[in-house]
């Protein structure tokens, strides 16, 4: 019984990881300016499980950042 809860431990920390992994390449996707992905890792980073909020946080985050190639005008400032 034990290794089962294990298991499931194991599983569930598997998940975990692969749903950061899923956010961090969208994030990277962003900041390298490779729009055309962005829909593509979004939609796998939901099959496993990242919520429309987490998304909307990384995409936030992207906008307020003083990334390589951004313009100053486009720039959110909150």
């Amino acid at each position: 019984m034990e290794n089962n809860a294990l298991l499931s431990e194991d599983q569930a920390l598997g998940v975990e990881l692969l749903r950061l992994t899923a956010l961090l390449y969208f994030k990277e996707a962003l900041m390298a300016q490779e729009y055309e992905t962005c829909r593509e890792l979004i939609d796998t980073a939901k099959g496993l499980g990242v919520n429309p909020g987490e998304i909307s946080t990384v995409i936030a985050d992207y906008l307020k950042t003083d990334g390589p190639g951004r313009q100053k005008g486009n720039r959110l400032r909150l």
